[in-house]
């Protein structure tokens, strides 16, 4: 029975797609749920897995190709060769053969429009060295995240045809790769351990996408030793991760391997130690945004300083109890000043609001970046509709960024959009700094370390806890009045968080 194979149903804010990667070739068997196609979208990148045992009869969308929501790809014959597959690769050996010398292009990945190029970061694989399927083998870095490309099977490098520091666009080829070509290399070893091989191996495509695959083989492990939480079951990156996370629990650590020497330091024309390297395209991209900021926006800063004691006394009252009800989750201090700065933007709409050209764009929601320092750079993952969320969700959403981010683990979808910023200095023990817009937001909120200080409280000297707010806005957009009140809000609401859970 012929069965069209479609593209996923995008969400309304996706236009449509291009075809990626073809996993089957027509005339080829496949089990059901089998990876066949990859559709990447500007945010993600979907699979299409195969709907019952069948072939694959007909390819209508090659790769590269644009597709929309719900397109028919292809056409799949269910059954149709499930069981003739094997006889006919028992009957034609020397095809197997040929096609184990087939030279295929490793490309890009495609890139959303937001991005104009990429830089060839690091290859991972040299030429003539063997690549199992779904291995890492080089890092496209862009100015947003570092994307992995990976092998398309098992074979070797042929030739690379772009070397790292070199830029690339998207989709371009970076290498030829050779399927297969180390398997006339390796002896003729027992037959029935290499199609246990298989099978195991065909247990996992069935189970696991790419990203997912090429885990459980750098962690070593096989599907049959992870439990999948994904749809039907199937295997995700994250399960892999939490799978050796426990393993390695259970298992003491390796002693770490023996460093090699260091190579001499390069030195100056004087004779003293000097390092110079390239920026990388994230930290050149950090420092054009914010010299243009500083160039395009009427940027000022007001301050203001809050007596943190009553947040303190919340939190050290119910952190226990908030963690043991929140499954672990911690109560910091960013959750309050999230959530009053969320009811803050509610009453001054534009400190919300961006500059898009001539246009004033008032947001109907609030959308706050919390600024996250990573071996990479400065970051600001996106917490969305914060008006919705509780501390909690705060707390989880921010922890799940800082680990992300220190993984390197962010993606763009991350990182776009964002209505408000806030920065925190403080955990690095800034006291106040004016921190730098982050365009085209018209506001951002530095947050600064909390110091006892002596402070007339009723004709007292009182010591209070007490932090340092900076509030920089654009103010072609912003009247400094709207800033000075915005800014007080945050205080009061922070001196009694009370008002935070009443609205008032």
């Amino acid at each position: 029975m012929s069965i069209e194979i479609k593209a996923p149903t995008f969400p309304e804010s996706v236009a449509d797609g291009t075809v990626a990667t073809w996993y089957k070739q027509p005339g080829e068997a496949c089990k059901r749920d089998d990876h066949i196609v990859d559709i990447e979208t500007d945010k993600v990148v979907l699979e299409v897995v195969a709907p019952a045992d069948g072939v694959l009869k007909e390819v209508l969308k090659g790769e590269g190709d644009i597709v929309l929501s719900a397109e028919v790809l292809a056409i799949f014959d269910s059954g149709a060769a499930a069981s003739e597959a094997p006889a006919a690769k028992a009957e034609t050996p020397a095809a197997s053969a040929s096609e184990a010398k087939e030279t295929v292009q490793i490309k890009a990945p495609v890139f959303p429009e937001s991005v104009a190029d990429g830089t060839v970061a690091a290859w991972h694989k040299q030429p003539g060295e063997a690549c199992k399927r779904d291995e890492h083998i080089v890092d496209i870095e862009t100015d947003k995240v570092v994307l992995e490309v990976v092998a398309p099977a098992d074979g070797v490098i042929a030739e690379i045809l772009k070397e790292e520091g070199e830029t690339v666009l998207s989709a371009e080829v970076l290498a030829n790769f050779s399927i297969g070509a180390e398997g006339g290399a390796a002896p003729a070893a027992a037959p029935q351990a290499t199609a246990a091989a298989s099978e195991e191996a065909g247990d996992d495509d069935a189970v696991a996408g790419p990203a997912a695959r090429k885990a459980l083989a750098e962690a070593g492990l096989t599907a049959a030793q992870v439990k999948g939480t994904g749809k039907g079951g199937r295997i995700t990156k994250e399960d892999v991760e939490a799978a050796v996370k426990s393993k390695a629990a259970a298992t003491p650590a390796a002693a770490p391997a023996k460093a090699a020497p260091a190579a001499p330091a390069p030195l100056s024309a004087d004779g003293r130690v000097e390092k110079r390297v390239p920026m990388t395209r994230l930290r050149a991209t950090i420092a054009k945004r914010l010299v243009e900021a500083q160039q395009t926006a009427a940027m000022l800063t007001t301050y203001n300083e809050v007596n943190m004691g009553p947040v303190m006394e919340l939190r050290n009252k119910y952190k226990d109890l908030f963690q043991k009800t929140h499954n672990g989750t911690k109560l910091g201090f960013m959750s309050f000043f999230v959530k009053a700065a969320t009811e803050a933007l509610k009453r001054f709409p534009a400190v919300n609001a961006s500059i898009d050209g001539n246009d004033m764009v008032y947001h109907g929601y609030q959308d706050i970046g919390v600024a996250v320092s990573t071996d990479r750079g400065l970051m600001v993952p996106v917490l969305r509709n914060t008006e919705a969320m509780g501390l909690a969700d705060i707390e989880s959403g921010i922890m799940g960024f800082a680990v992300r981010g220190r993984e390197g683990k962010l993606g763009m979808e991350d990182m776009q959009g964002g209505t408000f910023t806030i920065t925190n200095g403080g955990i690095f023990g800034s006291l106040m700094s004016t921190p730098i817009l982050n365009p085209p937001q018209t506001a951002i909120l530095g947050m600064h370390k909390i110091q006892e200080r002596p402070m007339a409280v009723n004709g007292q000297v009182v010591i209070q806890p007490m932090m340092y707010l900076a509030l920089s806005y654009d103010h072609r957009m912003i009247d400094g009045k709207e800033a000075v009140q915005f800014l007080v809000t945050i205080k009061d609401l922070l001196e009694d968080p009370a008002r935070l859970l009443l609205e008032i």
